[in-house]
């Protein structure tokens, strides 16, 4: 099966896998979840459903999901028992893939704050005046 594979700041590739889940699932290192973010649903991106617990890099966007760590894209077409199935890519959905995928997420360090001294903020000023009475 051909496959799109898109992996944490690098370009997506194209590689053949075999169609077991075994294969699918040593591309995304784990046990593999769908992401449907096509409209036709002829392609459907395949990701180690624990990326959010396993500490994975942030990876790309796919729908409305950020996908952290790798995952891959496959085609999906309806079977003759009328379930839906995964196959290869077709040449234009690899273009077509790989263009939408091709910016990876930039993840920025946080930075450390350091602590400055300021003088007479409004909490300080304050701290030395009474509470007002609530008279009732």
């Amino acid at each position: 099966m051909k496959i799109l594979v898109i992996e944490p700041e690098k370009a997506p590739y194209e590689k053949e896998i075999g169609d077991d889940i075994h294969d699918m699932q040593a591309i995304v290192g784990g046990c593999i979840e769908p992401i449907y973010f096509e409209p036709k649903e002829t392609a459907i991106a395949w990701c180690n459903d624990e990326f959010l617990l396993n500490g994975s890099q942030p990876n790309r966007i796919v729908g409305n999901v950020l996908v952290h760590g790798t995952f891959f894209v496959s085609g999906n077409y309806m079977n003759e028992y009328g379930e839906w199935d995964s196959c290869s890519l077709t040449d234009d959905q690899i273009k077509k893939y790989s263009e939408m995928f091709e910016t990876p997420i930039i993840v920025l360090e946080q930075m450390q704050a350091t602590e400055i001294e300021v003088e007479n903020t409004p909490d300080e000023e304050m701290a030395d005046k009474p509470e007002p009475e609530i008279a009732m």
